[in-house]
């Protein structure tokens, strides 16, 4: 099992919110793309990390946005799309969506509207 599964959500939290508002966004576009991705709304998402939920269980009630499968490109030197785990790929599609609030892409195209 890969280490980051095992990782609170809580804990890399603050490092996505930072990475993202050194770049001129804001928490709130974060969290539209956290939910975009997973379902959860404010409230859901401000319970998982109350509750310091793992990865694993974070994307385990999830309910994947359809569209996700569109997110490409490459996180960490490794292409997304080409990830073979699951959760992994799920992982690696929120730190892909991360990236590129922090680089200033629209919100609609970071949505995939």
């Amino acid at each position: 099992m890969n280490r980051i599964f095992t990782v609170s959500f809580a804990s890399v939290y603050p490092h996505y919110v930072n990475k993202v508002e050194k770049k001129g966004r804001t928490k709130a576009e974060l969290d539209q793309v956290i939910e975009w991705l997973t379902g959860f709304d404010g409230p859901t998402l401000s319970d998982h990390l109350a509750a310091g939920t793992t990865f694993e269980d974070f994307f385990a009630d999830a309910r994947l946005n359809p569209r996700a499968s569109s997110i490409t490109g490459v996180v960490c030197g490794v292409r997304v799309e080409n990830i073979d785990d699951p959760l992994m790929q799920k992982i690696r599609f929120l730190d892909k969506l991360v990236d590129e609030i922090a680089k200033g892409r629209p919100m609609d195209k970071v949505l995939r509207t």
